[in-house]
């Protein structure tokens, strides 16, 4: 795991493509190079996470025999050993990395490459005899790519939007993504992002620039491969299928020159991932496991987490999260998250990959994508009956406030709705949640949390095969009565403790509503004042927010879903002060 970033124009010095460079050490810590074409046109930069050929034959920016083509590539291609197989009868490798694969890989196939890739990726090729960037992101968006035009007319592009700012473009807030969040709490759901004229590439798309414009195609899309047929084959066949690509994902995501451990919560799906190790990996093996508390018996999972290790011996870390931690640590996490994160869990999280380093496991693995696959949340079963009236697991409140937002500036909220792909409910709302709104956000709190240790993260269950395989099931595969992931709990009947197989649903929690009305009281206050006066005051109601601050306080909501938005703009509003745009 890497970070990559460049440059195209005609405008720009290479003092410009260095601090791009520099912004991001943290994602690459073992080495940092940059290419510049001889006619000056592109820079690329590229900030190296060794985990695959640990020698700098695997260092970046990267060239083919001829010099033509230029790759600099961030994230891993699992079943890189099997392409290069297909590859190596045509092409000199020089290295042992997937990288070199995928530069290959493209000079042989162009973009259909991309379907043959098993793995998470951002990746970016210049082409100097055609003078062409081409760029692409792999089916969920588990590696960013985010890009921008300066004030000079050069295209801009990086793994994290402080590089842009750091490569010279102007930060601005964007109203339209923070009415969309503060009034619906949707975020991370289209191209644009919180700052005004940075975009994303979306996940499952590629881009080529060409003659000063991008052209962007998709060319990954879940709902074509499943269409509208479901898979009326008996369970046994589905189990057996399903089980065996789950194996094959784990062969798959241990392969790397350096430790790699586990992230485990005591819920199903980490308790599967760690079954998973131990059928593949053997019940001897000694992969260590991590899990966060915070000391709150109500929140935290060590008693389930302790019933799998139990069983399993792996060594196992509880990192241990405070409240006195939380301010320092969420100034900290918000510098290398941008824009809003979710919250104190994602704190928590990010004590586990600075603990993980510590340790020397530099690769994590967690569970990430089963509940979207098989219908996990409680809402989901509301969707089933045709009645989706709650879409935050475990809360029956409102999770914002609208009425705290002035009239004006709730307009620029995007009106944008969800697709609705399928003719069926459920799978509408799976596909919502996999591609617009929970897997999106997800996926970027834990890319920038593991990067900001100079860590990697795998998921091996957010792999595509998986998601068409379940994508395809018929309702009552997924749901039986008030019990979700129905098949996964028979898949997994066999190989783990019946209390955890039977297990609901448990939403991964701190005590947020605790500490935020207790001992971190005082620290809300202060940011939700900061959020009232500095960029973006305008938008919030004083009066409002307060009235609201204190019926929190009160015990008046089971969510603090709308309270940390407001600590976040004060958070955000520290870090852009870092880069001097508050008046």
């Amino acid at each position: 795991m890497c970070g990559i970033s460049g440059i195209i124009g005609k405008n720009w010095n290479t003092d410009i493509l260095d601090d791009m460079l520099k912004a991001q050490q943290h994602r690459g810590p073992d080495a940092q190079d940059t290419y510049e074409s001889e006619d000056h046109l592109a820079g690329l930069a590229h900030n190296r996470l060794s985990i695959i050929d640990l020698t700098d034959a695997g260092k970046q920016p990267m060239s083919d025999s001829t010099s033509r083509y230029w790759l600099i590539f961030n994230g891993e291609i699992y079943n890189y050993l099997e392409l290069k197989r297909q590859l190596d009868k045509e092409f000199n490798f020089r290295t042992r990395t997937d990288s070199e694969v995928v530069l290959y890989a493209f000079i042989k196939w162009g973009p259909v490459c991309l379907d043959k890739f098993i793995g998470m990726f951002a990746l970016a090729i210049w082409d100097n005899k055609e003078k062409t960037l081409f760029a692409a992101r792999d089916r969920f968006g588990v590696k960013p790519f985010h890009y921008a035009f300066d004030e000079m007319g050069n295209f801009l592009f990086a793994s994290e939007i402080k590089a842009l700012f750091a490569g010279g473009l102007v930060p601005k807030p964007n109203e339209k993504a923070w009415a969309s969040y503060l009034q619906d709490g949707i975020y991370d759901h289209a191209e644009f992002s919180f700052w005004h004229g940075v975009s994303k590439l979306m996940p499952g798309h590629y881009l080529i620039f060409k003659d000063g414009k991008p052209g962007i195609n998709k060319w990954y899309d879940l709902a074509e491969k499943t269409g509208i047929t479901e898979d009326r084959r008996p369970i046994n066949d589905v189990i057996e299928e399903y089980f065996t690509l789950m194996q094959q994902n784990i062969v798959f995501r241990f392969r790397s020159d350096v430790p790699v451990g586990i992230n485990i919560s005591g819920g199903l799906d980490s308790s599967a991932l760690l079954s998973m190790v131990d059928n593949v990996q053997g019940e001897d093996n000694m992969v260590k496991a991590f899990t966060f508390v915070t000391g709150d018996a109500r929140y935290d999972e060590l008693p389930w987490v302790n019933q799998m290790i139990g069983k399993t011996k792996h060594p196992l870390s509880p990192v241990l999260l405070r409240p006195e931690d939380v301010p320092a640590l969420a100034a900290s996490v918000q510098y290398f998250e941008d824009e809003p994160f979710g919250g104190i869990p994602n704190l928590a999280y990010a004590r586990i990959f600075e603990e993980a380093r510590k340790q020397g496991v530099i690769v994590l693995l967690d569970g990430q994508g089963m509940d979207e696959q098989w219908a996990g949340y409680d809402y989901y079963r509301n969707a089933a009956s045709g009645n989706v009236t709650q879409t935050v697991q475990g809360s029956k409140d409102r999770p914002v406030r609208p009425e705290c937002l002035d009239n004006e500036f709730r307009l620029s909220a995007d009106k944008a709705p969800f697709p609705k792909v399928y003719p069926d409910a459920l799978r509408n709302l799976q596909y919502r949640d996999t591609f617009f709104t929970k897997i999106p956000r997800a996926l970027r709190f834990n890319d920038r949390i593991s990067m900001r240790a100079s860590t990697e993260l795998r998921e091996p269950f957010l792999d595509h095969r998986l998601f068409e395989l379940a994508f395809r099931q018929t309702e009552d595969k997924k749901i039986h009565g008030e019990q979700g992931k129905w098949l996964l709990r028979q898949l997994l009947s066999k190989h783990l403790p019946g209390k955890i197989v039977e297990a609901p649903k448990r939403p991964l929690q701190t005590p947020q509503r605790e500490w935020l009305r207790k001992e971190l009281k005082e620290w809300a206050e202060a940011n939700i004042e900061g959020a009232l006066n500095g960029f973006g005051g305008s938008w919030l109601k004083k009066e409002e927010v307060w009235k609201h601050w204190n019926g929190f306080l009160n015990g008046e909501s089971d969510n603090s879903f709308y309270v940390w938005q407001w600590i976040n703009m004060g958070l955000m509003r520290n870090f852009a002060l870092s880069y001097s745009i508050i008046n």
